[in-house]
């Protein structure tokens, strides 16, 4: 043996694990990451109204990990069942029109809590004083 390496992983060039060609002659896609999806039930999402300009109301969507879900894919699926447009921004599903208890019945977003100042008791009503003034 007239090498150091001779036999042993190190001289053999790298070879591709899939296809078993050398990596510099391999034509394989590169390998798909799945991303990690986090299980609807460990997330609790927040839903709350919003008026915007010229007294257009907006459904919001938050607290939802922007990575551990499929926001755009989510979103579609909302806005499907709502009938509405929307869009997603900055990690929030945007809503057009007051949709709260549609999005409330759609299973693959979790738990839904009211938004902030709100119990679950008085969201009906409050979100006819948000409407109204």
């Amino acid at each position: 043996m007239t090498r150091l390496f001779a036999g042993t992983p190190w001289d053999r060039p790298p070879t591709c694990e899939r296809c078993g060609k050398l990596e510099s002659e391999c034509s394989c896609p590169p390998p798909v990451v799945d991303p990690v999806r986090l299980a609807p039930e460990t997330q609790i999402a927040r839903l709350r109204l919003e008026k915007r300009a010229k007294g257009k109301v907006v459904t919001v969507v938050a607290n939802l990990d922007p990575d551990g879900n499929d926001l755009p894919a989510l979103a579609a699926q909302l806005k499907a069942k709502c009938g509405a447009g929307g869009t997603v921004k900055d990690g929030l599903i945007e809503l057009q029109g007051d949709h709260v208890a549609v999005a409330e019945g759609c299973s693959r977003l979790g738990a839904i809590t009211p938004g902030a100042g709100d119990s679950a008791a008085t969201l009906g009503a409050n979100r006819q004083a948000r409407l109204n003034g």
